[in-house]
């Protein structure tokens, strides 16, 4: 059987087209051109550079600084706050040893006020004139002001002073000549003040000059 040239054409045509494929994989070559497989990130080149490198050395280096000092800061701070507490606690202890001390020096300072009122009792059960009761009362009295002072106690200067309204409470005036007007001229009761507290004013008569003299009772 014969074939012509169209049936040749016509069998071209039946073909399938040729496909063609690109190798796009790439070809390392070792130091001596030869053939090898894709070499590690370990031993691929650092393409960073130089100056980058540096600042990230530098941005680690002060991160630890950072750490360092937060660490020295808060080591700082839990001493500081142990000293603190250490601190309180032995000034609470000092002073709670001071008021003991202080309480118990009044307490004994009071002691021959005590005695002095024992004594005084047995004189005016034993004693043959009143004269010798009343040397006990103010032996008595003597020594309680003696304990008082001793804590800080002191009386409240009255008679012979001006009316002072916030050491003074007037019970009663009394004429007086023009000279004594506004001054105390008796104290029924005294005053005292510890410091620049008064711990109670001294009950008094104030002086008024003629023409101003009454009562004033003060509530």
């Amino acid at each position: 059987m014969t074939f012509n040239k169209k049936d040749q054409n016509d069998r071209n045509d039946w073909e399938e087209p040729e496909i063609r494929v690109t190798d796009r994989r790439r070809i390392y070559l070792d130091d001596e051109g030869n053939m090898g497989d894709k070499p590690n990130a370990q031993d691929s080149p650092n393409l960073k550079p130089s100056y980058v490198e540096e600042l990230e050395a530098r941005t680690k280096a002060a991160e630890k600084q950072v750490q360092d000092v937060l660490a020295r800061f808060e080591q700082v701070r839990s001493d500081l706050q142990r000293e603190t507490d250490e601190t309180r606690q032995r000034l609470n202890r000092t002073a709670d040893e001071r008021a003991e001390r202080e309480k118990a020096n009044f307490i004994a300072a009071l002691l021959p006020v005590l005695d002095n009122l024992h004594r005084a009792t047995e004189a005016a059960e034993t004693a043959k004139s009143a004269h010798d009761v009343a040397e006990g009362v103010r032996r008595t009295a003597e020594s309680f002001e003696k304990a008082l002072l001793a804590a800080g106690v002191e009386p409240v200067v009255a008679v012979g002073q001006l009316f002072d309204p916030e050491l003074h409470d007037a019970i009663e005036t009394t004429s007086v000549n023009a000279d004594q007007d506004g001054k105390v001229t008796s104290e029924y009761t005294r005053g005292y003040r510890m410091g620049d507290k008064l711990l109670r004013p001294a009950r008094v008569q104030v002086g008024r000059a003629s023409g101003r003299s009454g009562s004033a009772t003060k509530s």
